[in-house]
């Protein structure tokens, strides 16, 4: 190997494998049909079984719920001076409008920007893997990375929702409902949450050429396997 090469390798490719379970990297056993852990008896993969189509049916199944989520009302209120159905964005214009901006900006963020981000991003990460991209290995398993820890933060909306609901009861000033969005918000963010739990972000390296010429692009090698 030359000096101005450098070389790139994978667990993979060194025939080792981590279990899911408790992290314990070992062998890898070819002539065993369901290997278990040396250390936890947990089953062991190389990769996530079926892991582009399971992501795929959740990616596609939160798509489609997000459109309920920001057409119907996300919250029903009912006082003696009438009743309103609000959505996201119509909650969002209500605080901005009544100069609440950082509240309606953290809304705007959490409710509508980060759902659809993550919706982007991990069908972008999907769709790169599927075409054995070996584009920025590096940067795109930092975006899965971030994808999957601002994930949490995603409930906000139904976080405020809740509140909402349990302080104006307790003052008995009006009757405030979740609307049909919050189901349906809940639901996106809870499928995005099992798609990246589902997507394996080693599947970007495995398409990456084992000795690659610094600053060169690596050429696509080997065969993607779930």
């Amino acid at each position: 190997m030359s000096e101005n090469t450098v070389r790139t390798t994978t667990a993979s490719r060194a025939n080792l494998v981590a279990c899911h379970a408790c992290g314990l990297v070992q062998p890898l056993a070819h002539t065993i049909e369901k290997q278990r852990c040396t250390r936890c008896d947990a089953v062991v993969h190389r990769r996530h079984p079926d892991s582009i189509a399971r992501t795929w049916a959740l990616l596609i199944s939160a798509a489609i719920l997000y459109i309920p989520a920001n057409v119907f009302p996300m919250m029903h209120t009912s006082s003696i001076l009438g009743s309103e159905d609000d959505t996201i964005m119509s909650g969002v214009a209500l605080f901005w409008n009544d100069g609440d901006y950082p509240l309606a900006i953290v809304i705007f963020i959490a409710s509508i920007l980060v759902p659809m981000l993550k919706l982007l991003s991990l069908a972008f990460l999907t769709v790169t893997v599927q075409r054995r991209s070996t584009w920025q290995p590096r940067q795109r398993t930092t975006l899965f990375r971030i994808v999957e820890g601002i994930g949490r933060w995603s409930m906000l909306d139904v976080f405020v929702v809740t509140l909402t609901v349990a302080l104006v009861r307790f003052k008995s000033l009006a009757v405030i409902t979740a609307g049909p969005a919050a189901i349906a918000f809940a639901s996106v963010v809870i499928l995005t949450m099992i798609a990246s739990m589902q997507f394996d972000p080693r599947l970007i390296w495995d398409n990456v050429e084992t000795d690659v010429p610094p600053g060169a692009e690596p050429e696509p090698s080997g065969k993607q396997h779930d």
